[in-house]
């Protein structure tokens, strides 16, 4: 199959899933200064909320057809999103144990459970083609944009931290070779799997529990404040790939995907796997020698990552256990 880049065309606005996320929506189709909510009272973890956090958020990656650049940097829309997120930053910290032994959380990541029941347990042991395509689907939020929210926090490093992450996401963006990139290898696995491979194609099919995973990057990478905590984002996502991306590829194979779809995870798994050691000894090892007060920040940023994941998981395997779709709106 020829190599493709993902599509550039901008996404267009969705549609609303309730008032927040109608009040940003509504206030992006007009010219910037329109009126928003005063007050957020909102499940931090809804419908919602999610969607109108990821609309607010987008606006500093490609955009929407038809909105103004402007909107970026407006006074009342980041007011606004600032209500929202202090209702996500404060659900993420009342539910994860938190703590400052950094050493002892990155070790539990590379617990492998024998019983392992996860959704690439499930893929790889009994899933169905259907049930991958969806997962590739929802998956696209994330990974079409995977390495541009770690970018934010290379200028809030110094040192050997720094150097270091800028070499794993030298790795992420392909070591220059855009046909390598993994955004443009994963745009590659949609269309060998009979998917669009359009940015944000599938927003309209993501459920919140997709939309929150890809919130908490960008919430983290806007904030210098957060800057340990997407430190243990990234670290918390390489840890944890290599392995779940081989039971992926062995499913792959067992459902006769197109080779394209096998070459995203078995890149991850080799890449992965090194990329694990950098962010535990040079990026997260430095960084905390040179500002140990972030400790438990990057904990927090691990703890934060893994009960999203824990969600959307969840979310995932219940449907599919009852014969459901998993999206908002089917394939």
């Amino acid at each position: 199959m020829t190599t493709v880049d993902p599509a550039v065309d901008q996404a267009v606005l969705p549609t609303p899933r309730g008032p927040l996320s109608a009040a940003v929506i509504d206030a992006l189709r007009a010219a910037p200064q329109a009126d928003l909510p005063s007050r957020v009272s909102a499940d931090p973890y809804g419908e919602d909320l999610q969607l109108a956090l990821h609309v607010c958020y987008e606006l500093h990656y490609q955009g929407f057809a038809g909105v103004s650049d402007e909107w970026e940097w407006d006074p009342e829309l980041l007011r606004f999103r600032a209500a929202l997120e202090r209702v996500f930053l404060d659900a993420l910290r009342a539910d994860v144990p938190g703590g400052a032994d950094i050493g002892d959380v990155l070790d539990e990541l590379l617990v492998e459970p024998v019983d392992g029941v996860g959704v690439s347990h499930h893929l790889k042991d009994e899933g169905e083609w259907w049930q991958m395509r969806e997962y590739l689907a929802l998956r696209s939020i994330y990974h079409l944009k995977e390495a541009d929210p770690h970018a934010w926090v290379i200028p809030r490093l110094r040192g050997r931290a720094k150097a270091a992450l800028v070499a794993v996401e030298f790795d992420e963006f392909g070591g220059g070779h855009g046909d390598r990139m993994h955004s443009t290898l994963f745009a590659n696995l949609l269309v060998g799997a009979g998917l669009d491979d359009g940015y944000l194609h599938y927003l309209e099919h993501a459920p919140a529990a997709m939309l929150a995973t890809v919130n908490l990057m960008s919430l983290c990478g806007l904030h210098r404040s957060l800057r340990g905590g997407l430190v243990g984002h990234f670290a918390a996502a390489e840890i944890t790939t290599a392995p779940s991306a081989a039971r992926i590829a062995k499913a792959l194979e067992r459902m006769d995907a197109h080779p394209d779809c096998v070459e995203f995870f078995t890149e991850h798994i080799e890449a992965d796997a090194v990329h694990e050691q950098v962010m535990r000894r040079d990026v997260i090892g430095d960084l905390l020698a040179r500002e140990p007060e972030l400790t438990e920040s990057v904990v927090f940023g691990v703890q934060a990552t893994e009960l999203l994941e824990q969600r959307l998981g969840e979310h995932l395997l219940r449907a599919w256990k009852e014969g459901q779709t998993a999206l908002r709106l089917p394939l």
